[in-house]
């Protein structure tokens, strides 16, 4: 998703589009009683806009069967893959063809919101045309190598000028919270582009091609926490993640390391603020708070919108979820509602100050012309 062509349209969406009442009867049927949409019979279709047996396709599949089993009728969900355009293709699918009328969602990821912000060309879909059914968070570790003398985040200082790499596949895509980060505490970081992935990222860090990473939380746990206990790597924080009240607390899954917010007031002696951190919040939301998110299109009637809402909150309220949805995601929260429309807003939204700056730092940083 990154080095891709951009436009200048970027950060300045249309304004919310109201939801429409639009009648439905030819392809929904209704409870007389209660005015839910009921699905029997139904077949629900679940775009994916990303291949086979990666994260988003994992996690379509996991919820899948759990939400067929709390939505009225209990109607067959089918997850259809429709990868392309770095997921710009199957997000665009889904906004020119899908029909308002509950029978087909999409599951999008930070690969699919962060072209949108950026103003990618090949976007053709709106967000705020969209409604929020669920929303999942997934964490980010940053580490350096355990031979630059450090034991912890307390000894930031010691990495100014080292001479540090970085692994991404460019400067528009997941690296920039980190390339971003990493610069506002003083770091200086060398890219190294190309990469495709994070986990190439992380295997370049490992042959010692470089020696500052991150990783998602999962993946931190799986592939990184080897290389912690033999002294390979050094966790330094985690991004972080939201709480109830939208502030950045220490992220639920690795709870013993600060959050980026605490380390860099660690270093600098305040919080941090301004239009930088307005940015960086965006993305950060975008790719790891509200990294995936289900939706429904638009016009989309309200009683349809409720329905899937309902649905998605007993899902995740229903006993043994919880353990199971760790086992495969880890602690990472599942969050319907107002938390879920309020992480849609802040992940893809980045108010007009902000844009600018973040505009000016890409050019000024990486040569990218939006």
């Amino acid at each position: 998703m990154e080095g891709y062509p951009m436009k200048r349209r970027f950060f300045t969406k249309a304004g919310v589009v109201a939801l429409g009442a639009v009648a439905m009867a030819t392809q929904m049927n209704w409870s007389s009683t209660a005015g839910a949409a009921d699905f029997s019979g139904q077949r629900i279709e679940w775009i994916i806009p990303f291949q086979e047996g990666g994260g988003s396709d994992l996690w379509s599949r996991f919820f899948a069967p759990l939400l067929s089993e709390q939505l009225p009728g209990k109607p067959t969900v089918i997850v259809r893959n429709v990868p392309g355009g770095g997921s710009t293709k199957g997000a665009n699918q889904f906004a020119a063809r899908a029909k308002p009328d509950g029978l087909t969602i999409l599951g999008t990821s930070g690969s699919t919101q962060f072209p949108y912000l950026l103003g990618d060309k090949r976007v053709n879909y709106e967000y705020k045309d969209w409604h929020v059914v669920m929303a999942t968070a997934l964490g980010g570790v940053a580490f350096v190598s355990g031979d630059l003398g450090v034991t912890s985040a307390k000894d930031i200082g010691k990495l100014k000028g080292k001479d540090l790499k970085f692994g991404a596949n460019g400067p528009t895509g997941l690296g920039l919270v980190a390339l971003l980060a990493f610069e506002k505490l003083g770091l200086d970081v060398k890219p190294v582009f190309g990469m495709k992935g994070r986990g190439a990222a992380r295997l370049a860090f490992e042959r010692g091609e470089t020696n500052i990473d991150f990783q998602t939380s999962q993946a931190y746990r799986s592939k990184v926490v080897d290389l912690v206990k033999s002294g390979k790597a050094v966790p330094l924080m985690s991004w972080g993640a939201f709480d109830s009240n939208g502030k950045i607390v220490r992220d639920p899954s690795t709870p013993d390391l600060p959050s980026f917010p605490e380390v860099y007031e660690m270093v600098h002696g305040q919080p941090p603020s301004g239009a930088w951190w307005n940015a960086w919040k965006a993305f950060f939301t975008a790719g790891f708070a509200a990294q995936k998110m289900v939706f429904l299109p638009k016009d989309t009637p309200q009683d349809i919108i409720d329905t899937w809402r309902e649905a998605a909150a007993k899902t995740i309220a229903a006993p043994g979820f919880a353990a199971s949805a760790e086992k495969v995601f880890g602690p990472n929260p599942h969050v319907v509602g107002a938390e879920a429309i309020a992480l849609k807003a802040t992940g893809t939204e980045v108010d007009p100050e902000a844009a600018e700056w973040l505009t000016e730092w890409l050019t000024s940083r990486f040569n990218v012309k939006l």
